[in-house]
């Protein structure tokens, strides 16, 4: 038989005990990401892999929220953030401070994620795109390579939350 743990035998780190742990070498970028739900989700996801800092572009809404909070949970307030009009400056920003940028998208040359090899001491971004649009062409033609998730199904997308927490949970096997 197994039982559930209890909220407080989790061992979770305090708010102050996070700001001060190693960070993974990961930005996350929303190239105009409409849901505040999607928004909140993909700090929590941040969040539980201490992804260095999300960088809110375009028309993705900023903290403070209530709709964020809802599925943030507080993680609005643990994880750093930047906002940007544009998501091409932000990848300019991260490409001019070392990282190495790709989109999540599907496009001609993709890697597939499942394929992906990254360098442990090299800093990464990913930018995730809008719901509808996904990531814009002229984000896409700044970034260093663009990586997909393999999907065998009929349909040919899937929600930028989850897709968020797929790739941010295959760096973090790779980069942790």
């Amino acid at each position: 038989m197994m039982r559930k743990l209890k909220i407080t035998e989790l061992e979770r780190i305090s708010v102050e005990e996070f700001k001060l742990a190693e960070k993974l070498p990961l930005a996350v970028v929303l190239d105009n990401v409409r849901s505040m739900y999607n928004v909140g989700s993909i700090f929590r996801t941040a969040d539980a892999f201490r992804v260095s800092c999300i960088y809110l572009c375009g028309i993705s809404a900023v903290p403070p929220h209530p709709e964020i909070h809802k599925t943030a949970l507080g993680a609005e307030s643990t994880v750093s953030w930047k906002y940007f009009p544009s998501a091409a400056d932000a990848v300019r920003e991260l490409k001019a401070d070392g990282y190495t940028v790709f989109a999540v998208e599907q496009v001609e040359k993709s890697t597939m994620l499942n394929e992906l090899v990254l360098e442990k001491r090299q800093r990464y971004a990913v930018v995730l795109g809008n719901e509808v649009k996904g990531v814009q062409q002229e984000v896409v033609d700044l970034c260093d390579g663009a990586v997909e998730i393999p999907q065998y199904g009929t349909k040919h997308s899937l929600n930028v939350s989850v897709t968020g927490g797929i790739v941010i949970w295959d760096f973090f096997k790779q980069l942790h």
